[in-house]
């Protein structure tokens, strides 16, 4: 396994190139310092956990990761799941999941699964990020409107009933804060890409509140001051018995760790025409979480929008995202007073857009027009994101796609009797194809597709349609791209069968060399015999009557 990219990039690295790096990490760290701290507070900590995250994680996954331009750090995927963390284990068990997360991705990348990973179904991704995106609105609905309410329940269901309860208590004020944010955003890319719409929006928003001096809440009045030095870092507390009960929450964040990390830097490859060494991310990956549980930060993953900006900005090396962990502590260090007087409805207008953006409602609608498995799988994904649980909505999800897969596999694979069909096609083609007629006592079967568990019993079914036991049963296998155990053992079943019955068992067309190595090994092919298998069909047919002419020597004396 290769090593991290930066040490690979760092060989032919330029001045130039470390000129627009520089550049592109300060932009990205510019526009990371609002996201960090709206992501932090809306997964249900202090403000200064995301900027430690984005610190710490952010600068870990581009030091050891294994993409050029790869930027980590908090995400809006991590809120659902690090909100029901905290609300049911506190910050410490937070820290303890963060921590084991980052120690499964560890294992992920040295075991190599980095690949296997990428082949998420795509109706599930966008199943359950639109979920997220949902679940991420609804969150912001209380400071978004400025609401009278201490907490909102943790359930989708029941945030909404109390939102709606107390609509008498909108305070208009945040409101225009919110929707000034959510203008800006949206239409500051008209003026500039140089310089954040997210960044703008706060500094107009929070100029304008304290020069009116409007009474909405802020960061400030919320939570306090904001430290302005990174803190010691505190090994967790491992214990067995709160590893045990963190063990499913830690897993479901190490892999939507690993999902999205995966996704952002494909979507980056694509952008540079680079290739990102997947296990090496992992290993990056699992570092940077492991290091910001060490400072007391929250989960971080590959941020597609950071990353997107990065690239737009010169950014081609990791050195840029390192140099955008370093920005995002210098302003910390200088700045943390003024992020303080931040309203809490400005990052709400941030939060909604960041929603709006992951929603994918394109993609969803995309999907929903598709086949009926995969309308299930997303439909079935989302909605248990929503009113259950992201855990369980990509266990449940994944089990749906793959009896999904299986069902379109099975639908593939076809076992049928040719005797009909052969002797059809031979008087509709040409005269010569007549010596490919089997005659009375040789059946002739054709298996095409995968003849795996979900279709073996098409084989069994199939083999009901003949009315006597043949003297020959011959057996065509050129499309069968792959045999899995319980195909090996239907043909053995077959064999023994056929054996009992007094029939000879050809095997023709054994083209795939992983079929003819799978029936190699069970001693299958051993069993029927070496001089009963052929490479083409008329081979076999050839030798299949020359064995009804033996047997009616046989007979005849």
């Amino acid at each position: 396994m290769r090593g991290p990219k930066l040490f690979y990039t760092l060989k032919t690295y330029t001045r130039s190139q470390f000129y627009r790096d520089a550049i592109a990490g300060v932009i990205v760290g510019i526009v990371a310092l609002p996201l960090s701290i709206a992501f932090a507070i809306a997964s249900g900590v202090s403000p200064e956990k995301g900027l430690y995250t984005a610190v710490i994680a952010g600068f870990f996954i581009s030091f050891l990761g294994g993409s050029r331009v790869q930027i980590g750090g908090p995400t809006g995927a991590f809120i659902v799941i690090v909100y029901g963390i905290v609300q049911e284990y506190g910050v410490n068990g937070l820290i303890l999941a963060t921590f084991i997360a980052g120690v499964m991705l560890l294992l992920m990348g040295l075991a190599q699964l980095g690949t296997f990973i990428r082949f998420i179904p795509h109706p599930l991704i966008v199943g359950f990020t639109s979920g997220i995106a949902l679940i991420i609105f609804s969150s912001q609905v209380k400071d978004f409107f400025g609401l009278n309410v201490a907490n909102l329940p943790a359930d989708f269901i029941g945030k909404w009933e109390v939102a709606f309860r107390h609509l008498g208590t909108v305070n208009w004020y945040a409101v225009g804060l919110a929707l000034l944010t959510v203008v800006l955003i949206q239409l500051w890319p008209r003026v500039t890409h140089r310089v954040p719409g997210s960044l703008v929006a706060i500094v107009i928003a929070t100029a304008v509140a304290q020069a009116f001096h409007l009474p909405v809440e802020t960061i400030g009045s919320r939570f306090g001051s904001i430290p302005n030095s990174l803190p010691t870092p505190v090994w967790p507390d491992l214990d067995f018995q709160t590893i045990r009960h963190l063990i499913q929450p830690a897993f479901t964040i190490a892999l939507l760790g690993a999902i999205e990390s995966l996704l952002s830097a494909v979507v980056a490859d694509g952008m540079i025409a680079s290739t990102t060494r997947s296990n090496i991310e992992l290993v990056g990956q699992g570092v940077g979480n492991m290091a910001s549980a060490l400072f007391g930060g929250i989960p971080a993953t590959g941020a597609i929008a950071r990353t997107a900006t990065n690239v737009k900005n010169g950014g081609r090396t990791p050195v840029a995202g390192m140099i955008h962990a370093v920005t995002l502590l210098i302003i910390m260090l200088f700045a943390a007073p003024y992020a303080e007087m931040i309203p809490m409805s400005v990052l709400a207008g941030i939060l909604v857009v960041v929603a709006y953006n992951m929603s994918e409602w394109h993609n969803f609608l995309t999907v929903l027009k598709g086949p009926v498995g995969d309308r299930a799988v997303l439909l079935t994904t989302f909605l248990l994101t929503v009113l259950i649980d992201l855990t369980v909505a990509i266990q449940i999800g994944m089990v749906l796609a793959v009896f999904v897969f299986m069902r379109s596999m099975t639908r593939s694979s076809d076992v049928k009797m040719l005797n009909a069909s052969l002797a059809a096609s031979a008087r509709e083609e040409s005269p010569e194809q007549q010596e490919w007629i089997p005659e009375k006592g040789i059946e002739v079967f054709e298996v095409s597709g995968p003849l795996f568990f979900g279709a073996a019993y098409k084989f069994k079914e199939a083999l009901k349609l003949v009315e006597a036991p043949p003297k020959v049963l011959i057996i065509r296998l050129d499309r069968v791209p792959m045999i899995d155990a319980t195909g090996i053992r239907i043909l053995q079943d077959v064999h023994q069968q056929a054996e009992k019955q007094g029939t000879k068992i050809l095997l023709a067309e054994l083209t795939h060399g992983e079929v003819w190595d799978d029936l190699q090994k069970a001693r299958l092919l051993f069993a029927i015999g070496k001089g009963n298998i052929f490479k083409t069909y008329p081979e076999a047919l050839k030798h299949a009557r020359q064995l009804l002419t033996v047997t009616k020597q046989k007979r005849g004396s």
